[in-house]
């Protein structure tokens, strides 16, 4: 059952409950994640928009405790494995690099898998669970372990499952746990006219 974290983000303008509620978690409960609800993440994900759509996303996917789990995990760097060690459901997110169109570099890959990424954390949301993306993890050896190929780049890994109790993790995670969620003001961040000008959108 998942606890009552409510870390509900504190709007400046109205916007879905679903995206004012999520959050990344380091607690997660050691309880496995139900094959549908799984899938339905993925679902979403393949339904985000991509340039030309070329749909570069990637996802190896890990559930504990098989081996696809276990190299996923070992790619982490030590304070990441430090939370994750009953973290249920392990995602790689990779992106393909060369554009189908004309076989060059793709400008937006990234941009367009991290788009994939944000619509299945929102998913996961709606199927109760959370989602905390990580990139501190060893690219190196996520390419050896998992045979990609050159031309796709691994990106972000994806703790998936349901909310555990922040008791559960060390003191100085724990504390950061329950911090209040802050965000940049909007005026710092739309702009109008020039760099850093602020749109007169914002009263």
């Amino acid at each position: 059952m998942e606890l009552n974290m409510d870390k509900e983000a504190k709007t400046t303008y109205p916007i879905n409950d679903l995206a004012k509620k999520r959050w990344s978690p380091r607690a997660f409960l050691d309880q496995p994640v139900e094959k549908e609800k799984l899938i339905s993440l993925f679902e979403a994900a393949r339904w985000s928009a991509s340039g030309g759509n070329e749909q570069p996303w990637r996802f190896i996917v890990g559930v504990r405790p098989d081996d696809t789990w276990q190299k996923v995990f070992s790619t982490l760097n030590e304070g990441n494995q430090e939370w994750n060690q009953h973290v249920p459901v392990l995602i790689m997110a990779i992106g393909n690099k060369i554009s189908s169109w004309d076989g060059a570099i793709s400008p937006v890959y990234q941009y367009d898998t991290g788009q994939s990424v944000a619509h299945l954390s929102i998913e996961a949301m709606n199927q109760g669970l959370h989602v905390h993306q990580m990139g501190g993890f060893s690219y190196e050896k996520a390419v050896e372990l998992f045979n990609i190929p050159e031309t796709f780049q691994p990106l972000t890994i994806i703790g998936a499952g349901y909310i555990g109790n922040p008791e559960i993790l060390p003191e100085k995670l724990k504390q950061r746990e329950l911090l209040e969620r802050i965000r940049k003001d909007l005026k710092e961040i739309i702009f109008s006219g020039k760099f850093g000008n602020t749109s007169p959108i914002i009263e």
